[in-house]
């Protein structure tokens, strides 16, 4: 760990070791998961009598993990990361339900006389439109935009670094885009709220509010990074397509996101366990640049409902202890 940056001024603590915990930003909270178990703590509204600047309580949910990478399969490489992130999307869109019924009044969440839990059948359909409008917006529209000018390209290769680069100008232009939204603010800071407490229990160091507030607010396993990372690799994995018909390329961009997501999860893995070095942090840097536009600093209330998430897992289970094969698929923070 580091706090001081040689010119006089004081830089934020960072870990430099792996712990097996992830999670994500929620409405008004954190969702924490380790190895067997996954929690969500939630800053629930004041009362309506409540003085001004009082704060609600702190509600948290814990659930298991069922352990479905079991098989031979699920442990290999590539492999491992898609199961891994489909089972993190999936755990994430319901941590996101939770937080969003504890923002309700008493009589319309699910579990009072008003409200009505969301169905398995509307978790899968969230998923499906979540992941078809990520390809859309991605990978079918840069193909599609670069195949409309690929006559005059004439080769393979302006093809490939046009495409590229589009994708990746997209992809930069919605997290610009997102970063400006004021409604987000309070789920960035929740973000670096929930990177804090992470870093902050990798270094072994007291899981205080205060303590926890010292760590940046960037983390090498961020999921922000990932997907820097999946847009550079997909320039390498389309490569060799060449230029077939336009429908051909369209296809080959939808089946190949499976693949390069994999990769992708390869990628961020090794470097989060290799980031002592110095020429994997300089590899690390644009994705670490690239989170300041989704976190902001968090208010020590937000890190106290971060570090209940976390608590809350580890109160269950001890990740240190976990085997080689359960630690698969935890890899990326959020």
């Amino acid at each position: 760990m580091s706090h001081d940056g040689g010119d006089g001024r004081e830089r934020p603590l960072t870990a430099t070791r792996d712990a097996p915990v992830g999670g994500q930003a929620v409405l008004e909270g954190v969702m924490m998961r380790g190895v067997r178990t996954w929690a969500v703590a939630v800053r629930k509204p004041a009362a309506e009598d409540a003085p001004p600047g009082t704060l609600g309580e702190i509600s948290v949910s814990t659930f298991p993990i069922k352990q479905r990478r079991r098989r031979r399969v699920y442990r290999l490489p590539v492999i491992r990361g898609v199961a891994a992130l489909v089972e993190s999307l999936s755990m994430g869109l319901r941590a996101l339900g939770i937080s969003a019924n504890a923002q309700l009044p008493e009589d319309e969440r699910p579990d009072g006389s008003g409200g009505q839990e969301i169905s398995g059948a509307a978790w899968f359909l969230t998923v499906m439109v979540s992941v078809v409008f990520a390809i859309g917006l991605f990978f079918v529209v840069p193909v599609g935009l670069t195949s409309l000018i690929k006559d005059q390209l004439g080769s393979s290769l302006l093809f490939w670094l046009v495409e590229g680069v589009l994708r990746t100008a997209i992809f930069l232009g919605y997290l610009t885009l997102l970063s400006r939204i004021r409604d987000l603010r309070r789920v960035f800071e929740y973000h670096g709220a929930e990177h804090k407490v992470i870093s902050c229990y990798e270094a072994s160091d007291e899981l205080t509010p205060e303590r926890a507030k010292l760590y940046s607010r960037l983390h090498p396993r961020c999921g922000t990074s990932f997907l820097l990372i999946v847009m550079i690799m997909a320039i390498f994995v389309f490569a060799p397509v060449g230029l077939p018909a336009w429908w051909i390329l369209v296809l080959t961009r939808i089946l190949g996101v499976p693949l390069i997501a994999g990769l992708s999860f390869e990628v961020i893995k090794w470097a989060g366990r290799n980031r002592r070095h110095r020429w994997v942090q300089w590899i690390m840097w644009p994705g670490l640049q690239l989170q300041k536009l989704t976190t902001r600093e968090p208010d020590l209330d937000e890190l106290a409902v971060s570090i209940a998430a976390l608590q809350a897992v580890l109160a269950v289970e001890t990740p240190g202890e976990a085997s080689a094969d359960d630690l698969i698929g935890l890899e990326v923070v959020a």
